[in-house]
């Protein structure tokens, strides 16, 4: 009689704890399948990504960076969190002052010799060093150097791919002009602010 009782005890007692492991899973899935996410692992060569030409501007101002390549964004590869890209700076030309309102920036100098103005601070910048770029810094830079500078950026979220698409055509096509006042708008949509871009359009 007493065995009886102890097996029936057990018996409750096991379905009992059964029971509650099969509601902590059901609960709980995610915690088994893992955190889910939109964005493709990658492997990219330095020539491997989307190759893009800056249009030429109707005020007549030089585009001194023709090209550019982007290699992670959420429309390259699902990454909703970070965006990086690759261009080459020629000897004396020059990335325009500029600051972002919603990303904060890293700048890799691959090659070359890179002259920064960053905030209220200026330098040189050699290969293999880099620029931290906060939310709302001022920021230019100028090729100083005689060989091309290889640049990565580095976006802390998306959102200036915006501009850079707006202001440019997939290699390959022919890329149409654009007025400054198409490149406020496209500046506009990638979050960011352009010294020169706000100098024109005080004087008009």
């Amino acid at each position: 009689m007493k065995a009886t009782a102890f097996r029936s005890v057990i018996t409750t007692g096991a379905t009992i704890l059964i029971g509650l492991c099969i509601a902590q899973a059901q609960s709980s899935p995610s915690s088994a399948a893992g955190p889910e996410t939109s964005a493709k692992p990658l492997f990219l060569e330095k020539n491997e990504g989307e190759l893009r030409t800056r249009r030429p501007r109707t005020d007549k101002t030089a585009v001194v960076i023709p090209q550019f390549m982007l290699k992670v964004s959420p429309k390259n590869n699902g990454s909703q969190h970070l965006v990086l890209g690759t261009e080459e700076i020629g000897p004396g030309a020059a990335i325009p002052k500029h600051r972002h309102l919603d990303q904060d920036e890293i700048l890799l100098i691959q090659s070359g010799t890179a002259h920064v103005w960053l905030g209220d601070q200026e330098r040189d910048v050699h290969a293999g060093g880099l620029v931290f770029i906060p939310t709302h810094t001022w920021i230019s830079l100028k090729n100083t150097g005689t060989e091309p500078i290889g640049l990565t950026f580095i976006f802390s979220a998306p959102g200036f791919e915006d501009m850079m698409r707006c202001n440019s055509v997939a290699a390959g096509e022919t890329p149409t002009p654009i007025t400054p006042e198409q490149r406020m708008q496209c500046a506009h949509e990638g979050h960011a602010e352009y010294e020169d871009l706000q100098e024109k359009a005080k004087a008009r």
